[in-house]
């Protein structure tokens, strides 16, 4: 893949207030499990979903899988890109929801 697309996917998954507001909440809360971002977003999981895969092949998330939960954090180490990016996003007055831990009471 060539930097353009790269540059494209990545400016364009910027272009939603929702995966904003997504990845400021990883960047403060750190790793999440996508049933904590379901509960914390109030958000079915297949919309979450769509959002989360957005910002992870625009290279923002990375995903972990333990058992049969899924982890989204933030990729490290980020370019100065994504980077500057993730800083102007924590400047951005934004209301996000608590932090609604959903897995552990299901184990």
């Amino acid at each position: 893949r060539n930097f353009m697309d790269i540059f494209l996917k990545t400016a364009s998954a910027l272009n939603d207030e929702t995966r904003i507001k997504i990845l400021k909440f990883i960047n403060i809360y750190g790793k999440c499990c996508v049933c904590d971002l379901e509960n914390s977003f109030e958000m079915i999981q297949s919309r979450l979903s769509r959002h989360l895969k957005i910002l992870k092949e625009a290279g923002f998330l990375r995903l972990e899988r333990e058992g049969r939960w899924a982890y989204y954090s933030v990729r490290t180490p980020l370019d100065e890109f994504r980077l500057a990016c993730i800083k102007e996003i924590m400047t951005l007055q934004i209301d996000l929801p608590p932090l609604k831990k959903a897995c552990e009471s299901k184990e």
